[in-house]
């Protein structure tokens, strides 16, 4: 099955987590791909604690502005080889490619290879896809979309993030 967390609003990410952690307690093996991410974060300190879940993150500690570099592409592109490799060892039996939306919308990666990915994967196999700006492509072929919608969000009173709630 397919999945997709898209939308303007906070918990994509978040949701996806809580979903490996809920795949992780029935037994099933979980493989994480964080895409534009680097960093050391509450949630890879506590993943790291819990057998059968993998977690890697393929991105820099910057955002892309105003464009992607060429770190940023050659970080995305690795990340969707070892995706691609994970997908066809056909060992795990969740996979996450967090923020691969977000890489999709600059152009970092080509949406016919990730649809590649998507088609050769095995039917028992559930791939989670996250980011804002979904392709409707993948919305299309998709078995489940959720839609996380910004209604009001405390950053634009200019609150910063915080520890353990944002990363």
């Amino acid at each position: 099955m397919i999945h997709i967390y898209t939308g303007n609003g906070k918990g994509k990410t978040t949701s996806c987590l809580g979903l490996a952690l809920r795949a992780q307690g029935a037994g099933l093996k979980v493989f994480i791909g964080q895409f534009l991410k680097c960093g050391n974060t509450s949630e890879l300190n506590a993943l790291k604690h819990l057998k059968g879940i993998t977690i890697e993150q393929y991105g820099r500690k910057k955002f892309i502005k105003p464009s992607p570099c060429v770190e940023d592409i050659k970080s995305a592109e690795t990340g969707l080889c070892r995706i691609n490799k994970i997908v066809a060892e056909k060992k795990h039996d969740l996979v996450i490619l967090d923020e691969i939306n977000i890489a999709l919308h600059f152009k970092i990666l080509k949406l016919n290879d990730v649809m590649h990915i998507l088609k050769s994967a095995p039917k028992t196999m559930d791939l989670v896809l996250t980011g804002r700006n979904a392709p409707k492509e993948l919305l299309e072929i998709a078995d489940l979309v959720s839609e996380i919608k910004e209604i009001k969000h405390y950053y634009k009173n200019g609150k910063k993030a915080r520890k353990g709630i944002e990363f």
